[in-house]
C-alpha cells in the first residue's frame, strides 16, 4: 500500500481506539524542526486538558503562548512578544481573532486565560512505512528520533512481516506495529521503550562522507519544542481539509473515523494533493462536501465549539 493511505487508515484507526489527540506531518526537530517530520503524533490528555480545550479549537502560535502577554494589565505585542515588531502585530492579531487574546484601550492585549502548560502527557512519534522492501532513510530517521529524545515513544508503524534482519537494523528502543489498514488490526510486534524526553538529546543535523553534523538540545529547549508540537498537533489533526474535485472522489470512513477522502476509479485512499486533470480518471465535478471539525469532534478530547472559560478583566483599563 501507498504510504499516504495507510497513514489515514492508522490515524482513523488510532482515533478510534486512543484517548487521545492524533496529528500528521508535525515537525520532530529542536534546532530545525523540519530537519525531521514525524508521519503521525498521538498527544494523550494531560490533566489540563479540559482547560486547553474550553480555549479554541485552532492552534494557538506559540509567540503568543510564550510571550510575557498576561491575564493582567493589558502589553504592547511589539514589546511583550519576541519577535520583529510587524510579526509581533501579526502574532497579537491572530491571537486575538482565536479569543486567546482581547484587546484593551490604548491598542495593547492581554490574555483573557491562562495556558494550561500540563494539558498534554505522553507524546507517542509514528514513522509509517508500509513496505520494509524499500526502507528509504528508515533507519537514520529512527536513530534521529531516539538520539534526541524529543517524544517519549517511538513506534514503526508497517503492513509488512517483520522479520529478524528488520528488527536488528533499527533502535531497540524503538516499537513496532504491523497494520492492516484494510481490517483495522494491528499487532505490536515489539513493545516501544520509554525515552528521556525529560533530559537532554542529541539532535543529528546533517550527515556527511567523513562526518555527522550535531547539536545538543537542552532539556527547557526541548520541553518549548514538545509544547509545540503538542499544540500544532491539537490545531491541526490529520484528516485533509480539501477533497479533490473530481466526480470520481468520496467521503469514506474507516473504523467510525469520517472524512478520508476516497477515489472510486482506482478503488482505495487518495492524496487529495495528487488529484487533478493529469489523471486518466479524472471526471471534473464540484469536490465532496466534508466537515471537517464535525468529523472529529467527539472522537477524541479535541472540541469544536468549546464554550470557554475565559474572563474577561473588565475595568482594568481605568488603571493603565
Amino acid at each position: 500500500m501507498r504510504e499516504y493511505p495507510f497513514e489515514l487508515a492508522l490515524c482513523a484507526h488510532l482515533e478510534a481506539r486512543e484517548e487521545a489527540v492524533v496529528a500528521r506531518q508535525i515537525g520532530g526537530g529542536v534546532r530545525a524542526p523540519a530537519n525531521r517530520v514525524l508521519d503521525v503524533l498521538v498527544v494523550d490528555p494531560g490533566p489540563e486538558m479540559a482547560e486547553r480545550a474550553a480555549l479554541t479549537p485552532e492552534t494557538i502560535p506559540h509567540a503568543a503562548v510564550e510571550s510575557d502577554v498576561g491575564v493582567g494589565r493589558a502589553r504592547d505585542p511589539t514589546t511583550a512578544i519576541d519577535a520583529p515588531p510587524e510579526r509581533a502585530r501579526r502574532v497579537a492579531e491572530r491571537a486575538v481573532e482565536l479569543g486567546f487574546f482581547e484587546r484593551a484601550v490604548g491598542g495593547g492585549v492581554r490574555q483573557v486565560a491562562r495556558y494550561p502548560d500540563d494539558w498534554f502527557g505522553r507524546l507517542v512519534g509514528v514513522e509509517n512505512k508500509p513496505d520494509l522492501g524499500s526502507p528509504g532513510d528508515l533507519e537514520l530517521q529512527l536513530r534521529k528520533d531516539v538520539s534526541l529524545a524529543l517524544v517519549d515513544e517511538v513506534v514503526l508503524a508497517t503492513e509488512s512481516y517483520v522479520t529478524g534482519a528488520h528488527r536488528n537494523r533499527i533502535p531497540e528502543q524503538v516499537g513496532i506495529w504491523r497494520f492492516d489498514p484494510e481490517t483495522g488490526e494491528r499487532e505490536v510486534v515489539r513493545a516501544a521503550e520509554p525515552l528521556a524526553s525529560d533530559e537532554a538529546g542529541v539532535e543529528l543535523r546533517d550527515r556527511h562522507p567523513l562526518r555527522t553534523d550535531v547539536a545538543v538540545a537542552s532539556p527547557e529547549a526541548k520541553a518549548r519544542r514538545r509544547r509545540r508540537m503538542a499544540e500544532r498537533a491539537y490545531g491541526k489533526g490529520w484528516r485533509p481539509d480539501d477533497f479533490p474535485a473530481c466526480a470520481e472522489a468520496e467521503r469514506v470512513a474507516r473504523e467510525g473515523s469520517e472524512g478520508l477522502p476516497y477515489c472510486a476509479w482506482k478503488d482505495r485512499l487518495v492524496n487529495p494533493a495528487n488529484c487533478g486533470p493529469s489523471c486518466p480518471g479524472h471526471d471534473p465535478a464540484d469536490p465532496p462536501e466534508v466537515d471537517v471539525a464535525g468529523a472529529r469532534d467527539g472522537r477524541t478530547p479535541w472540541v469544536a465549539e468549546p464554550e470557554g472559560k475565559a474572563r474577561r478583566q473588565s475595568g482594568l483599563d481605568r488603571f493603565e
